[in-house]
């Protein structure tokens, strides 16, 4: 493992000095500082969930890190077989961020998501995809059999290759780097697969969690508790056959809170749209979640009332199915800020926590 000089050690987590509830320390907002972690595949984990963290930041701070492919590296070349995975997913983290309270929020701003490497891969397999029989959607068919496509990367015109296998058709992709899994702990304890999208984010494969957005996820335990995985060069809506062209890569984010502010479900914004994820089963009642958190943060933010924006919604909201595959279905809620008032003067501010004194 790999620490900047500033980074306490996993086992100077616990004696942390925690903020009761309420009260404001008294000090000089720290200096912003660069945190970095270098994950392998001795250090990756398989869940969302309580763990020893690997590092520690503050608000402010910027986090320089890696993440394996979601296969961990296992497939490099034609010929080899999905049994050479040995865990889906692999997640880097968690990172502890300190001053984070259940109650609050953590904002992620994506600096920089970078390709590590010459080459992306796609599979499918048997079991899974939205196409393929399951265990909870069987079919009397036999099931597809394992394949695997290799995309060599061109970084220098942003595309991938994909490469016919029954044929000699290629055509370029264009590339978008994004993290399919990010989140932070669940609730109550709970330890969720990497698969697994819900309310801590998780597995969400959302090409919105990218450079030029802002993630805001809800904050469950003390310190948070932020993993992330899966990076992809480029997908296509609903991830149909369970794969996207999937990489490596190195990542720089940087760190906020919003102290106090409790929000339900993941929320990306940029300069022109405010984004919600949905995510559950069935698909119509990940695009309620989604529409209703949506309008209930404009509600909150903006001023306009529930039933002006249930109306506007309808005419001007969009929606994206960004995967039908996972254990839960994600989909996106959203609306161009051209349609929307004024935010509201009291509407949250991001700003750093100060440290707390010694």
């Amino acid at each position: 493992m790999l620490f900047c000089s500033a980074v306490l050690s996993p086992s100077a987590l616990g004696q942390l000095p925690i903020p009761s509830p309420g009260t404001t320390p008294a000090t000089v907002t720290p200096p912003q500082r660069v945190v970095t972690f270098h994950a392998t595949t001795e250090n990756v984990k398989a869940v969302f969930g309580p763990g020893e963290p690997v590092a520690a930041l503050r608000p402010g701070d910027t986090l320089d890190t890696n993440t394996l492919d979601c296969f961990g590296g296992a497939l490099k070349k034609p010929g080899d077989t999905m049994s050479m995975v040995k865990m889906d997913n692999p997640l880097t983290g968690p990172f502890y961020i300190e001053g984070a309270q259940p109650g609050d929020t953590l904002v992620l701003k994506f600096l920089d998501l970078s390709i590590d490497g010459d080459q992306g891969i796609g599979n499918i397999a048997p079991g899974f995809g939205a196409l393929n029989s399951s265990t909870y959607t069987p079919m009397l068919n036999h099931d597809l059999p394992e394949r695997i496509w290799f995309y060599p990367i061109d970084k220098e015109t942003n595309t991938a290759t994909f490469k016919a296998t029954d044929s000699d058709f290629t055509t370029k992709i264009p590339l978008h780097p994004f993290l399919g899994c990010i989140g932070v702990a669940p609730a109550d304890g709970e330890a969720r697969s990497s698969l697994v999208p819900a309310e801590f984010g998780g597995n969400m494969d959302s090409p919105e969690t990218s450079v030029g957005n802002t993630l805001y996820l809800p904050v469950n335990v003390v310190g948070a508790m932020l993993y992330l995985g899966d990076g992809h060069a480029a997908m296509g809506d609903g991830e149909v056959a369970g794969s996207a062209i999937e990489v490596p890569m190195h990542e720089r984010i940087q760190v906020d809170l919003i102290k106090g502010k409790k929000i339900s479900w993941p929320r990306f914004e940029n300069d022109d749209y405010l984004m919600v994820a949905g995510i559950y089963r069935p698909l119509e009642d990940a695009t309620r979640i989604a529409y209703t958190e949506l309008i209930k943060w404009i509600h909150d933010d903006y001023g306009l009332s529930q039933f002006d924006l249930y109306e506007l919604m309808s005419v001007a909201g969009e929606l994206r199915v960004n995967e039908i595959v996972d254990p839960n279905y994600v989909v996106i809620a959203r609306i161009n800020k051209k349609y929307l008032p004024p935010k509201l003067p009291s509407g949250p501010a991001v700003v750093p926590t100060p440290a707390t004194p010694k």
